[in-house]
């Protein structure tokens, strides 16, 4: 079955839609800024389930999902736009002021307009749209295909964590404040996340190309390297990987593949050339490997043997 990823490549080739291929659009505002936009969709029971979260915390990760975008294009968020479509059963409920309420509260946080939107009546599921717009200088948004070979590659952040909150609610657990310490951040990570602070940054310190870890690692950086038309090795040993997964007692594997392929991390990885690499000494980011000449070619580092790394993360189809 194709995946999403092939139908997005199809409809570009069939009608000319080059616009289309980074985490947001980059459209001309005037003679010095572009506007970035970005839309995510949220569906119950394939990105969320309303039995695992609260109406508050999907609120903030609706929101948190687009301003991820908008950081990976290093951009600065200025306004949203919030469309739900409710099932009767739910509408009767406090769940959609609730659900709002989560939205603006992360909204208002970050000084980013609500604009607009639009509400309507569903038949069974949950459905959201979140739309964001940012700035960026004119001519400087942060695209996937400005990578080059010999570029070091970073991420911005631990990875796994989000992964290893769904698998503690596969397991059962529910967010409470009677739950561990260790508990609450994985839980957090998946069901409240927040999008990294460090777009804007990149862009100045020189970031060449960047996308924002929603899909897993493997799965971007595959999606990167094709924007840009290159290859990539990295080492196993240098991916960071969230400390409080040792909660889970997985061994040192498990908690890899969680880092490597678990997705909605909302970190940032991207690409600096070695001129500018040491701009970056005194961020919290992380050197995993480079870019290299072979295209479509991936590779990892792993106890000393190079491996064909596949792009093993998340798919709807």
């Amino acid at each position: 079955m194709r995946s999403e990823f092939d139908f997005i490549q199809n409809i570009k080739r069939k009608f000319g839609l080059g616009r289309i291929g980074d985490d947001c659009a980059v459209l001309p505002k005037d003679s010095k800024t572009d506007l970035v936009v970005t839309a995510d969709m949220l569906i119950e029971d394939i990105d969320f389930r309303l039995e695992w979260t609260t109406p508050k915390f999907l609120g903030q990760k609706a929101l948190a999902v687009s301003l991820s975008d908008i950081a990976a294009m290093g951009g600065e968020p200025k306004w949203a736009m919030l469309s739900f479509g409710v099932p009767k059963k739910l509408w009767k409920t406090g769940f959609p002021d609730k659900f709002f309420d989560g939205y603006h509260r992360l909204s208002e946080k970050l000084k980013i307009e609500i604009v607009g939107g639009d509400v309507s009546r569903t038949p069974d599921k949950l459905v959201i749209d979140s739309i964001v717009a940012g700035e960026v200088p004119k001519g400087h948004a942060v695209l996937r295909s400005g990578a080059k070979p010999g570029d070091g590659i970073f991420v911005t952040g631990p990875l796994g964590g989000a992964a290893a909150g769904l698998v503690l609610l596969e397991r059962g657990l529910r967010y409470s404040p009677t739950i561990t310490s260790w508990q609450k951040t994985l839980l957090l990570q998946q069901l409240q996340p927040l999008p990294s602070p460090l777009g804007v940054e990149l862009r100045k310190l020189g970031a060449t190309a960047m996308i924002d870890l929603s899909d897993g690692l493997s799965s971007d950086l595959a999606h990167l390297c094709a924007a840009s038309g290159v290859g990539a090795q990295i080492s196993r040993e240098n991916i960071p990987i969230e400390r409080k997964i040792s909660g889970l007692k997985f061994t040192d594997d498990e908690k890899f593949r969680l880092a490597l392929n678990g997705g909605e991390d909302f970190e940032l990885l991207f690409t600096v050339t070695e001129r500018h690499a040491s701009r970056l000494n005194k961020l919290p980011v992380t050197r995993i490997g480079r870019i290299t000449a072979d295209a479509g070619r991936i590779e990892i580092l792993d106890d000393g043997v190079l491996k064909a790394l596949p792009a093993s993360g998340f798919r709807h189809f």
